[in-house]
């Protein structure tokens, strides 16, 4: 990494905390993800980045789709832990928490969900350690109010810690 790049500066991107969920041959998992935007209005396309070695990151490029649950920022955090710091290949994340079939087959999150966005991958691109998936919104859903919750607060308030594959991890030195 050059030496002019002070990784603090980053850290004041605006993200959220998202759940990211998909389904390949009848099985399903989700994780945290931090990287979801929506790219256009007219058609309706949102665009998130996962790590390449996640097992949901596999779901997406099998069956080609996925969801999107705004997570609440009272989310606890052993619920944010199953999904960002636990393998789907070790557990079933899925039949811990509350969730429904979407209309493309993905899984979506709808405990501690604000609202839920479901989407077909129309395009990717490969950035290295993640791919970004472009999709056409197929469906989505307000399911309550509240405030969103995000990665600031979610390390400020909440003291947690980003996994060695979120774009935002830092080596400790």
């Amino acid at each position: 990494m050059p030496e002019n790049i002070d990784r603090k500066a980053l850290y004041d991107i605006g993200y959220g905390l998202y759940i990211v969920s998909s389904s390949h041959e009848d099985k399903l998992n989700g994780q945290i993800v931090n990287t979801v935007f929506q790219v256009t209005s007219d058609p309706p396309r949102i665009a998130i980045a996962v790590h390449k070695d996640n097992l949901t990151h596999e779901f997406i490029k099998g069956s080609g789709a996925f969801s999107v649950s705004i997570l609440d920022q009272e989310t606890p955090f052993p619920f944010i832990g199953t999904f960002g710091f636990k393998s789907g290949r070790d557990i079933d994340k899925l039949s811990q928490c509350s969730h429904r079939i979407g209309e493309t087959g993905a899984p979506i999150v709808t405990e501690n969900a604000l609202s839920i966005i479901e989407a077909k991958v129309i395009s990717d691109m490969d950035l290295g350690s993640h791919t970004l998936f472009v999709a056409d919104i197929v469906a989505c859903e307000a399911l309550k109010k509240g405030v969103a919750l995000t990665y600031k607060h979610y390390q400020t308030v909440k003291k947690g810690k980003s996994p060695k594959n979120a774009p935002t991890y830092v080596k400790p030195s």
